[in-house]
């Protein structure tokens, strides 16, 4: 069975020809995703391990960044303030992600953004022959080959940004 969701993801893919699944994720009562997203995934055949969280951060000068990254990695505030060469930057606030993304969290895309969000993709995102991304709306998720989320993000900064003890 294949679902039908609109997004600017779902747009971007369509435009692009990249082949992708989406993935239904059941929401509580009060309209929040499942927290067992492992257990979903895992009886879809798919590894929890390959969901690119996007995360998004605001710096001192008020630039916000996105960091997509795999594998359940915590971002390296040191590396990232010295890759964005800012002497501070925080997670942004849960009013400010839709503010700026237009996406409410727990279905930010790291596609599909405003242009003044500055994109950083950390390698793990290499690391996974499918991925898992936000598809733009809440309760879906989109599966696609990680060369072509790649291939969509070539023009952002790539490198390593999570602690090496995750």
């Amino acid at each position: 069975m294949s679902l039908s969701i609109n997004s600017p993801v779902i747009a971007l893919l369509q435009r692009t020809s990249i082949a992708y699944e989406v993935i239904e994720i059941p929401l509580t009562e009060d309209k929040k995703p499942v927290r067992n997203l492992e257990e979903l995934l895992l009886k879809q055949g798919i590894d929890p391990q390959s969901v690119v969280r996007s995360v998004l951060f605001k710096t001192a000068s008020d630039q916000f960044v996105l960091l997509a990254v795999a594998g359940g990695g915590r971002a390296d505030w040191g590396v990232l303030r010295k890759h964005l060469n800012e002497r501070k930057c925080r997670m942004a606030e849960f009013d400010e992600v839709a503010e700026a993304t237009g996406y409410v969290v727990g279905a930010v895309p790291p596609v599909a953004l405003p242009e003044h969000i500055k994109v950083l993709v950390d390698n793990s995102v290499k690391d996974y022959e499918t991925v898992v991304i936000g598809s733009g709306v809440l309760g879906f998720a989109i599966s696609l080959k990680g060369a072509d989320l790649l291939k969509l993000l070539a023009d952002a900064d790539q490198g390593v940004f999570v602690s090496s003890g995750s």
